[in-house]
């Protein structure tokens, strides 16, 4: 768990950072600073979602929104966020706190570093990709905090338990996430980075939150998909 450990102490630091810098920005430079950030996020989903099976892609994504839809994913952590912002939230403040916690958390948990350096970290206790990954989400905590405010600080909290979640569980689902299953997840999960670059920059509002679960979908359609193109051959 040390990689992990690691990985949440410098998101913590990097949004602690990036929060002192938002207290002196100008609201003016702040959308444009949001714009910017909502331009390079939808750079990075449209860079992570090339490669996907499209079949595969279509089919998460539609039963994902389906089933987030009807378990209201997107309520259930805003309702909980809500007793969050009126703690946190300053007055005229236009991004609310489950929107930093959804963006920060697919941004610093969707990918292959992620799955990859948590499994090994898991099965060999290898921790250095999951090191190096706290790097990089050192960088992108402090620029997101400074735009998303202290939502990207609480984020902390979902990476912990996703990635240690995983290093736990290495033993388990090591044998069902292949590089193709890892692909096709890392791909749905881009696809909603592209939705939240969109909604970043105002172009969008999309309940994001009610698509998080094609990214456990890809996978599972990945690995049944010979059965399905057998059984399809066989009726044709």
């Amino acid at each position: 768990m040390l990689g992990v450990i690691i990985n949440v102490i410098t998101v913590i630091v990097g949004s602690g950072i990036g929060l002192m810098f938002k207290k002196g920005i100008p609201e003016k430079v702040s959308k444009a600073a949001m714009t910017g950030l909502g331009a390079c996020t939808l750079c990075i989903g449209i860079s992570g979602s090339l490669g996907a099976n499209s079949l595969i892609l279509i089919a998460a994504v539609v039963l994902g929104a389906i089933t987030g839809t009807l378990l209201d994913i997107d309520g259930a952590i805003n309702t909980l966020a809500d007793q969050v912002e009126k703690r946190f939230r300053r007055e005229g403040e236009n991004i609310s706190i489950a929107e930093g916690i959804i963006s920060a958390t697919l941004l610093f948990c969707v990918g292959s570093m992620t799955v990859t350096g948590s499994i090994q970290a898991g099965l060999t206790g290898d921790n250095s990709i999951l090191i190096t990954k706290a790097t990089l989400d050192l960088v992108s905590s402090m620029m997101l905090a400074s735009s998303l405010g202290v939502g990207v600080l609480l984020a902390a909290v979902p990476v912990f338990l996703i990635q240690g979640g995983l290093v736990l569980l290495a033993g388990l689902i090591a044998p069902f996430l292949s590089a193709g299953a890892i692909t096709e997840m890392t791909c749905a999960g881009s696809l909603l980075i592209i939705m939240i670059g969109t909604n970043l920059m105002g172009i969008t509002r999309i309940k994001v939150a009610d698509f998080l679960p094609a990214i456990v979908f890809a996978p599972v359609i990945y690995q049944f998909l010979p059965l399905f193109e057998a059984i399809y051959g066989m009726l044709v």
